[in-house]
This record gives C-alpha cells, sequence and structure tokens, in this order.
C-alpha cells in the first residue's frame, strides 16, 4: 500500500465516485408505487364523476392521507428494491420534496386539462383527466422523477 502511485490513487478514487453515482442514479421509487399512484388517480377521477362534491373531496382527502403514511416508508427513495439500500448521504435529502413537488405539479396538470376538456364540452372530463396523468404515471414516473432529481441537483 505504501508504494502506489498518485496516477494509481487517482484513478482508484475516479472509479469510486463513478460507481457512487451510477448507484445514486438508480435510487428511486419501485414501479409498484408509480402503478398504485396511476390506479389511484383513475379512481379518484370516477369518483369525482359520480358521487357529489363533499364525498369526493373526503376520498380525496383519504387517498392523500393513505398515501402520506404508505409513501413515507418510500420517499427517501433509498429503498427502491429489496437488494439494495443505500445511504442517505448517496441517496440524497430532498428526494421527498421533488416527488411532493412533482405530484403537486401532476395535480395541476390534471385540473388544467379537465377544464380545458369541461370548456370544449367533453363528457366526463374528470376522468379522461385522471386517465391521461394516470398514463403519464405509471408508464412514466420513474424518468420523470430521474429527471426531476437532476434538474434539483437530488
Amino acid at each position: 500500500m505504501d508504494k502506489i502511485a498518485p496516477e494509481q490513487a487517482r484513478t482508484a478514487l475516479d472509479a469510486a465516485d463513478r460507481a457512487r453515482r451510477q448507484v445514486a442514479e438508480e435510487v428511486g421509487l419501485p414501479r409498484g408505487y408509480w402503478w398504485a399512484m396511476a390506479a389511484g388517480w383513475v379512481l379518484l377521477g370516477v369518483l369525482g364523476n359520480v358521487l357529489p362534491p363533499w364525498p369526493a373531496g373526503v376520498a380525496t382527502v383519504g387517498f392523500g392521507v393513505g398515501h402520506g403514511v404508505f409513501a413515507s416508508r418510500l420517499l427517501d427513495g433509498r429503498r427502491r428494491t429489496d437488494r439494495l439500500r443505500v445511504s442517505t448521504a448517496v441517496a440524497g435529502h430532498r428526494i421527498p420534496l421533488v416527488v411532493v413537488g412533482m405530484l403537486l405539479g401532476l395535480i395541476g396538470v390534471t385540473v388544467l386539462v379537465a377544464l380545458a376538456l369541461d370548456a370544449d364540452g367533453a363528457g366526463h372530463a374528470g376522468i379522461w383527466a385522471a386517465v391521461l396523468t394516470a398514463t403519464v404515471v405509471g408508464f412514466g414516473g420513474p424518468e420523470m422523477l430521474r429527471v426531476l432529481r437532476r434538474w434539483a441537483r437530488a
């Protein structure tokens, strides 16, 4: 160990740093999380269309509370698979903020699409808006999170 050249040490440190960044890029939420979120989104769209406003609001709040309880274990992004659990230093501290911000943005998109569809005279505008958002969440949730993490440097 005493006879390591500076170039060899630098090469080893660079390799370790690259491996750490690769693991950090893989940090995220399991695919099932995104599909469960998508299913809940569609369910809320249907309930918002068939129920009076106050029970639909209660269902929305219930979904939010349930999601908060369930996702609190997952939002740190450190348990993407059963085989890998990384430290907070590698995963980053801002992942919960990025996920919550992403969900708030998706809520805004859903509302705007529903309003636009309703103004255009579409029947069941809330359901169609929810299906659109759910499709985006189910198929693209991990990729969106990856991009947002990069933008937020999380």
